[in-house]
């Protein structure tokens, strides 16, 4: 029988992180999916994991060449048998209850594509409870991640994103750019005139197991992706997605003045006293809330000194990105 549901995952090289993603999609109360699980030419594949869910699971295993993870959910949904299509990254752990709050959403909202917020976990590392605060609070991203407040013309991001098969089958799938590839597709399935929204009890866990240098990298590329995105999409030129580029500016201007000038210094001691005591109510944890400012300026700062980059070459003189940033896509 044809599944409602596909659930589409591109794995690299992340074995341990698919056995706890599958261990919590065999957990799931509403059991009609299958999962499509893309091995994005691993060195270390999930096969055997994949053969110990097998009896538990009904999972179709593929094996490609590294083309990104965009060209692999691409694959994956001329796979699927389902009706909707659903994407996680393999990294995320997926609530017991998280079709059923998904099926009963979008049989009374008639999304066409929905987003789904995520959480850390209580088993997480305070290191990723401190990158998951800096990616999801207010204070760092204003809540364009998945706060209620955006119920509707939501961009859904690909680590908890789904769409129906009409979409794919009228818009086509994801670019190879990447970073930026999610919401460069959110972009045109709204062009494309399909109501796109978020599904605030459809969250999950997002491990993120990267250390910091890796999320300067990974937050870096967010900045400079954007920049492309402008570029693409003239409608997405607004001024919140700035803000990083245009603090850590102001912030190095007042840090220099700082040193002749002392009370230079005090708006940043008060922005960080104000982050810090939104992480100590968000986490509940001192140690987190504190590593949680240094995450937030990691952030900021590495998103910010991608976006100024980005203008620089792309919007100040015109440069073409593929030519000019070709790390930022997958061939």
């Amino acid at each position: 029988m044809t599944p409602l549901y596909s659930i589409i995952v591109p794995v690299y090289n992340r074995p341990q992180e698919v056995e706890e993603l599958l261990g919590s999609l065999a957990q799931q109360t509403f059991k009609d999916f299958e999962v499509v699980l893309i091995e994005d030419g691993s060195t270390q594949d999930s096969e055997q994991v994949v053969k110990d869910y097998s009896e538990r699971l009904n999972i179709n295993y593929f094996f490609k060449q590294n083309t990104g993870p965009g060209d692999s959910r691409n694959f994956g949904m001329i796979q699927a048998q389902g009706n909707f299509f659903i994407f996680f990254d393999s990294d995320c752990i997926v609530p017991e209850h998280y079709l059923e709050e998904l099926h009963t959403a979008l049989q009374s909202r008639g999304l066409d594509a929905f987003g789904g917020p995520d959480q850390a976990h209580a088993s997480f590392s305070r290191t990723q409870k401190a990158i998951n605060y800096a990616m999801t609070s207010m204070l760092t991203t204003g809540g364009i991640r998945g706060r209620k407040r955006q119920l509707d013309n939501f961009q859904p991001r690909s680590f908890n994103m789904g769409i129906r098969r009409a979409v794919f089958d009228k818009v086509g799938g994801f670019s190879n750019l990447h970073p930026g590839e999610d919401p460069d597709w959110s972009y045109r399935i709204q062009d494309a005139g399909f109501k796109t929204g978020l599904i605030p009890e459809a969250f999950v866990y997002h491990k993120r197991r990267i250390d910091f240098k890796k999320f300067w990298t990974q937050v870096y590329k967010f900045g400079l992706a954007r920049t492309i995105l402008m570029r693409s999409h003239p409608r997405s030129r607004k001024l919140v997605y700035a803000l990083p580029a245009l603090g850590l500016i102001l912030s190095l201007i007042l840090f220099i003045a700082g040193f002749y000038r002392m009370y230079m210094w005090w708006p940043l001691v008060l922005g960080l006293m104000l982050i810090l005591f939104d992480a100590l109510y968000s986490t509940k944890s001192l140690p987190i809330a504190l590593i949680g400012v240094f995450a937030t300026a990691v952030q900021m700062a590495g998103y910010g000194w991608g976006f100024l980059k980005g203008f620089w070459h792309l919007h100040l003189f015109g440069k073409d990105p593929k030519q000019q940033f070709p790390e930022m896509y997958f061939h």
